[in-house]
């Protein structure tokens, strides 16, 4: 039998803050939790204690034993990359208080996990995180970006555990 893991996947925002939680044996995802936080405050400091309390309220009621989170992604504006670095940190913060392992994806590896194209639409992860889960209710998208960011996480671990060298001639992945 397969020993199973459970995972968070975070989608870090100022303003709102997606999470997921998957268990997984590697092959099969099972959904366990979904939700977001909203960050009621107008202060950079308390918006970030917010999300450092609920992410580690989240983390203390599902008892995840990984976390995944999404990276930074240099926009136009530097100020709107700079807070979502700083609410990630926050959120990472959360997870290393936890001692769990903390793992970064890009947002492109993250959609061509899930969606099969890096440069996948928010809907098209809402809809995707809802048919592979097999849910019947309607994500929100900060939710399912969580999901996607713990399914992404859940392939690549397996993968990691397994030993797949990419680039083989013997059938395995570079």
């Amino acid at each position: 039998m397969k020993t199973k893991i459970r995972i968070i996947g975070i989608d870090p925002g100022s303003r709102i803050t997606g999470y997921g939680i998957l268990d997984t044996d590697g092959f099969r995802h099972n959904y366990v939790a979904s939700g977001f936080i909203t960050i009621k405050a107008d202060a950079l400091p308390e918006k970030l204690g917010i999300i450092f309390r609920e992410v580690a309220a989240v983390i203390e009621k599902w008892q995840p034993d990984s976390m995944a989170i999404e990276q930074v992604f240099m926009s136009r504006n530097a100020d709107s990359a700079l807070k979502l670095g700083q609410a990630r940190g926050a959120a990472i913060c959360a997870g290393v208080q936890a001692d769990l392992s903390v793992d970064e994806y890009a947002a492109r590896v993250i959609k061509k996990a899930v969606v099969g194209t890096g440069a996948a639409s928010k809907q098209q992860i809402q809809i995707m995180m809802q048919k592979l889960l097999g849910l019947e209710q309607t994500l929100q998208s900060d939710e399912a970006d969580g999901l996607a960011i713990a399914m992404c996480h859940a392939n690549h671990a397996h993968v990691k555990s397994v030993g797949v060298v990419r680039g083989s001639r013997r059938g395995r992945w570079l």
